[in-house]
């Protein structure tokens, strides 16, 4: 597990020793299945994005995801001009939004986490979020997103590869919301290898994972 703003041990989740937690993740290395990182066939734009919102085709009743104003996160180039792909990447952006949203308010049993992933991945979230509550703490600052490419390995199948930069987000304190700037001592670049299952209302869920801090993809 190892997406962090700056680095913090606290007990371990399973036979981990200590973990660093970041501003949006869970754990590295672990995955439903053993993609590798793939690269999609068009260019993205260097745009930021806006709120992603539901295609034509998309009957999904979706959790609403709120955020607190200091947790910001900036998608770069997040539209290819395929609907298909944008279509996955606008629920990998909400898939990373329901997790700040349940770490925020403290909440592993969120509907919108259940809703934005399953599977390992989901099993994995959870313990995540529940990291940062034993840790009491939350994040606060700006994390960028960047880089992203979609393989579509069929309809209803995605693999979703992408960069985080998470230099201005740091923890902070639940509790008394003290903020530590404290220089971190690991690459802030983190890849993401996403596997990606459209169901039948046509959300695309997130079941597996794979992180690694420090990708040279990524500039780490």
């Amino acid at each position: 597990m190892n997406r962090r703003p700056t680095p913090l041990a606290v007990v371990a989740l399973a036979a981990v020793a200590a973990l660093s937690l970041s501003a949006c993740g869970s754990g590295e290395d672990n995955s439903k299945d053993n993609d590798k990182i793939a690269g999609a066939d068009t260019e993205a734009d260097s745009s930021t994005s806006a709120s992603p919102s539901a295609s034509a085709s998309d009957s999904a009743d979706r959790p609403d995801i709120t955020l607190p104003k200091d947790m910001k996160s900036v998608f770069e180039g997040w539209k290819t001009g395929d609907a298909a792909k944008d279509a996955a990447l606008a629920d990998a952006e909400r898939a990373l939004g329901s997790v700040d949203d349940a770490i925020a308010r403290g909440d592993t049993k969120s509907d919108a986490l259940a809703f934005y992933y399953q599977d390992d991945a989901l099993i994995s979230e959870v313990k995540w979020v529940q990291a940062w509550l034993d840790a009491n703490i939350s994040w606060t600052g700006t994390i960028r997103y960047f880089d992203p490419q979609v393989t579509l390995r069929d309809k209803k199948t995605a693999v979703v590869v992408y960069c985080a930069d998470d230099s201005k987000a740091y923890n902070k304190n639940r509790k008394t919301g003290k903020v530590d700037k404290a220089p971190a001592s690991d690459s802030p670049y983190v890849l993401y290898n996403t596997r990606l299952e459209r169901n039948g209302e046509g959300v695309w869920v997130t079941t597996g994972l794979l992180t690694k801090r420090g990708h040279e993809r990524c500039g780490g």
